[in-house]
């Protein structure tokens, strides 16, 4: 579908309006919320949620399998029964990009990379990644981060803040046009610790092993020091560094045995899952402008 957008310039250009319309409604109640320093409800926030995600989904490409889909929604699920107490209805997705990254819209949306999901080796690591994005969302950190955007005068960052790699190719720049500001926002380093936080809380509740989180951090970062390139645009928005790992670990080591007793830390519907992720066709490089 990307590709035919960047292929007919008009087209494109009709996208940009459509999309610019879509947003325009929470894009004006982020902006009188940044004036007021009041975050919105979370009717306000869930109304929001939908209607990004909607253009979110028009605008990536999205992994369609049946099955696929249905897994990554059961073990979602899994995590965010246990994470939030607000009876958002949460919504899963992996999007047909091979490079690393996954992020997570405000109202319960979650969305993860295949290149992610296929370095992931157990069940265990994936959960910890969209345990952590759980975590953003019931924190509230998007939509912090969005009104934050609105204060300096960015713009509006559109599907920009979360997924930089679609904005910079040649396809997302003929359909969404950005401030400079939302290509390299991120998330603080306060933040991601409450998030990582939340992510081993809520794998705990699940009866996932959350050592599933230290060791994703891991495989990262070996990623980052042999195809740096492949996680440039996770690291855009979640910085990662050495001690991390050390805090979940130390947060992990504080939890009392009993309860990590039965954790699970791989199934084989994951390895069916991701064979059969894999073996889907692979997904088109993106275009650089």
């Amino acid at each position: 579908m990307l590709a035919d957008i960047a292929s007919v310039p008009q087209l494109a250009r009709n996208s940009s309006l459509a999309l610019s319309r879509g947003l325009r409604s929470w894009a004006g109640l982020v902006g009188a919320f940044a004036l007021t320093g009041c975050l919105a409800t979370t009717q306000q926030e869930v109304a929001l949620g939908a209607d990004y995600a909607a253009q979110i989904n028009r605008q990536l490409p999205l992994v369609a399998d049946p099955q696929v889909s249905a897994y990554i929604n059961k073990l979602g699920d899994s995590l965010a029964k246990v994470a939030d107490d607000r009876s958002l209805t949460w919504h899963f997705y992996v999007v047909d990009q091979a490079d690393i990254n996954a992020f997570a819209v405000p109202g319960g949306y979650v969305y993860v990379n295949r290149g992610l999901i296929e370095r992931a080796e157990n069940m265990s690591e994936l959960a910890g990644v969209m345990g952590h994005e759980i975590g953003h969302v019931v924190k509230r950190h998007s939509v912090k981060q969005m009104q934050k955007a609105q204060q300096t005068s960015a713009g509006i960052a559109g599907v920009c803040i979360f997924a930089p790699s679609f904005c910079n190719s040649e396809t997302g720049s003929a359909v969404v046009q950005v401030g400079s500001a939302g290509l390299s926002a991120k998330f603080s380093r306060d933040d991601e610790a409450q998030a990582d936080q939340q992510g081993v809380i809520f794998t705990t509740r699940a009866k996932i092993d959350p050592h599933g989180i230290p060791n994703m951090f891991r495989i990262l970062l070996n990623e980052r020091k042999s195809n740096p390139g492949a996680v440039e645009v996770f690291l855009a928005s979640h910085p990662l560094e050495e001690d991390r790992i050390t805090d979940t670990n130390a947060q992990i080591a504080k939890i009392p045995p009993a309860q990590l007793v039965g954790v699970t830390l791989d199934t084989p519907e994951f390895q069916a899952f991701k064979r059969r992720l894999i073996s889907l066709p692979r997904p088109p490089a993106p275009k650089k402008p």
